[in-house]
């Protein structure tokens, strides 16, 4: 049973639907710790709802980015998971921490990368007109919402679709594709070989070259 660290920020919905998929043998993994850099993230009372140790490693108590990184670093260390999830993690990680957890952290960004990295994207994807919009699952670089991309669920974008109405529905996909994505890194499916190029075992690509599921929402 593969070990795994979910670092959050915020609501922690993804968290909760991980730790679901795990309870429910979905996944071959056990979510070992929950860490936040926000000691009023409502993740954490997810966390102890659910059962699940925390740790808050709050970024404002640090000098810098480099003394708050090393801190997180450290305890991760200890922790020696073989899993590391960004799920609503609004920290940028720079390259020392995300060059050591290259093959094993992976974050859930919600949009079609490369399109919108950063914030707003669904009110970016609204106001540009978009025909489709998603979530994109890759693994982490110091670059941001730049590594490499593993998945990308897809929504067709409705002519009068409002902001809550797209948010909720980008909600319904990423609690279904994370929890299936960490299945399959937990089965040895989905890894990053010695190229740091993405190898996929019994996944049917459909000729693309990487996962992309459309969902009818």
């Amino acid at each position: 049973m593969k070990k795994i660290v979910v670092l959050i920020s915020g609501s922690g919905s993804n968290l909760e639907a991980i730790v679901n998929n795990c309870n429910s043998n979905n996944i071959n993994g056990e979510v070992i710790k929950v860490i936040s850099n926000d000691p009023s993230a409502y993740g954490l009372k997810r966390a102890s709802d659910l059962g699940i140790p925390s740790k808050i490693i709050d970024h404002k108590k640090y000098n810098n980015r480099d003394d708050f990184e090393n801190s997180l670093e450290k305890y991760l260390d200890q922790l020696n998971p073989d899993l590391i999830v960004l799920a609503g993690f609004m920290r940028i990680l720079g390259s020392k921490i995300t060059n050591k957890y290259l093959k094993k952290m992976i974050n859930l960004h919600p949009s079609l990368l490369p399109k919108y990295p950063g914030l707003n994207t669904h009110e970016k994807a609204l106001s540009n007109s978009d025909k489709i919009h998603g979530i994109s699952i890759h693994f982490v670089s110091s670059e941001l919402d730049a590594g490499p991309l593993i998945a990308q669920g897809i929504i067709d974008l409705k002519k009068n679709d409002k902001l809550d109405e797209v948010i909720n529905r980008i909600h319904t996909i990423e609690h279904q594709l994370l929890p299936k994505i960490i299945s399959e890194i937990c089965k040895g499916n989905i890894y990053l070989n010695q190229s740091n190029e993405i190898n996929y075992l019994n996944i049917n690509l459909k000729n693309q070259k990487i996962l992309k599921i459309k969902y009818e929402l």
